[in-house]
């Protein structure tokens, strides 16, 4: 990821309001650097201050267990030429180079937690949560530590509806966040593709990725569309001038077919 890139950042929908989160990261990504350059250039050309961005970076699955992680935070900070992070997620609930059933998963994911809470009270970090978690991977670690997290970021669409999920998080005042919300960036995109997801865009006379950005919002769920477009970035927040129907989200709630395009988490203990 260039610099250049960072000048189109990616959007962040919830409800009704939008937010430029200017530094969406994770070390995985290979871009912390490339975001902190363009932020000390770019936040001072355009007036702007740290407090004024929102910066997320998260914890790679390599990087699981006491002491890694908090390691891994601080040169993700120091990378992003920051003194702290807006959010900090744990990337997988599982560690890189262990299989997905092993035992340990739990315990080095709980390690990670643990350093993380340490990381926020000392303000580090300002909230903490977690990506690609499914509910018993969270109740491990609030019922380890009692501290819940601020965030889920999970993927989420019509062809892969997680409603009990959704409850769940609702009820442990989670935030849940959708991620591949238009599915992936493949040519033969099957979910930009639906013919039922068409057939609403050209009622409303928008665009399916507008439809399937919709559909979440509307329902209270976040959902981080990212490109390096600026017109795909502006049609992405002209979503807020119509509504769709009950019917309508009926409708594609019952596209679900439990596919997963990216990470399915499903397999890790």
């Amino acid at each position: 990821m260039s610099s250049q890139v960072c000048k189109y950042p990616v959007i962040a929908l919830n409800s009704n309001t939008f937010i430029p989160l200017i530094g969406y990261t994770a070390s995985v990504y290979k871009n912390e650097t490339d975001i902190g350059e363009a932020l000390k250039e770019l936040l001072p050309e355009n007036g702007l201050q740290r407090k004024d961005v929102f910066i997320t970076s998260k914890l790679g699955p390599a990087n699981q267990g006491k002491d890694k992680c908090r390691t891994a935070c601080l040169e993700s900070i120091q990378r992003l030429q920051c003194d702290y992070l807006d959010l900090y997620l744990i990337h997988w609930p599982g560690t890189q180079g262990k299989k997905p059933e092993e035992p340990v998963n739990k315990e080095l994911r709980l390690q990670s937690w643990q350093d993380m809470i340490q990381l926020h009270k000392e303000g580090k970090v300002k909230a903490i949560g977690v990506s690609n978690f499914l509910q018993h991977h969270i109740e491990d670690i609030i019922s380890e530590t009692n501290v819940v997290p601020a965030v889920l970021q999970i993927e989420h669409h019509p062809h892969l509806v997680q409603d009990n999920l959704i409850c769940y998080c609702r009820e442990k005042g989670i935030h849940f966040q959708a991620y591949s919300s238009l599915g992936t960036s493949v040519v033969e995109n099957k979910l930009l593709s639906d013919e039922t997801v068409k057939d609403i865009a050209k009622i409303h006379s928008k665009t399916t990725a507008q439809i399937l950005l919709k559909w979440a919002v509307q329902q209270n769920i976040g959902v981080i569309p990212k490109s390096t477009n600026p017109d795909h970035i502006r049609e992405n927040m002209d979503i807020f001038d119509f509504s769709l129907s009950q019917q309508d989200i009926d409708i594609l709630n019952k596209l679900d077919k439990q596919i997963h395009y990216c990470w399915n988490p499903t397999s890790v203990s």
